[in-house]
């Protein structure tokens, strides 16, 4: 049996008493999501992690549950977390341990989906780039799939952010930089040697935006194979 078809043969329904009833609809959108990303080559392994903002004040919202496959996702393989990053329900499985990095977001930025994902060409060009803070793009037709921006002429800068297993830490330079009012972050940013997060009013806008932002990713490399790599 493919991936997809366990999409649509669930082997762990939720109960009508279970913490995530209710919740279906979304469950079903980062269970699709997971299992496009593990074909694409982005979440492999137990590797990435999705959210959505269930509400907003309180602060709740669904994450992935840790160490799951994201290619074959259960139903009940997500928890609901508050603004602590702790479940807000009884009996639920541990949260990704980033789920801070999705904490902030949602509490900085009026977002109903934050996704992260490993690609190779994030992980391989986020080493590369560190040094220089970043990455940049103009002059590609595909920015445009970015929300908000209407032409190539555009440019949008990929941050970085050094990897660090303290994650708290990290949550709180990234929310500096979501909150800094003259140069904020923009549409997601890069951790070194690890991935990439985005996010989006919903699910559909943030896994574009990783559609896009891997599109560029792997133009970057690409052009590089071509022509070098980038001077320091």
């Amino acid at each position: 049996m493919s991936r997809n078809q366990l999409l649509g043969d669930p082997a762990n329904p939720i109960a009508p008493c279970h913490p995530l009833a209710g919740h279906e609809s979304q469950i079903d959108e980062l269970r699709a999501t997971g299992a496009q990303f593990y074909q694409r080559g982005w979440s492999v392994g137990t590797s990435s992690n999705y959210s959505v903002v269930l509400r907003a004040d309180p602060l709740e919202l669904l994450v992935t549950a840790s160490g799951k496959d994201k290619g074959q996702l259960a139903p009940t393989d997500f928890v609901r977390v508050g603004a602590d990053g702790r479940p807000t329900q009884a009996d639920q499985p541990k949260s990704s341990a980033e789920t801070l990095l999705h904490v902030v977001v949602a509490s900085v930025l009026p977002v109903g989906a934050i996704l992260h994902t490993h690609s190779p060409w994030a992980t391989e060009l986020s080493q590369l780039y560190f040094a220089q803070g970043g990455i940049e793009f103009e002059g590609y037709e595909m920015l445009k799939g970015l929300e908000g921006i209407k032409t190539h002429e555009r440019r949008f800068r990929f941050e970085i952010f050094d990897n660090t297993q303290d994650i708290p830490v990290l949550a709180e330079q990234v929310r500096q930089r979501l909150t800094d009012a003259t140069n904020p972050l923009e549409y997601g940013y890069l951790i070194r040697g690890h991935g990439l997060y985005t996010w989006g009013r919903d699910v559909a806008e943030a896994r574009r935006h990783v559609e896009i932002l891997e599109f560029l990713l792997e133009c970057q490399a690409r052009k590089i194979q071509l022509v070098g790599p980038p001077s320091n």
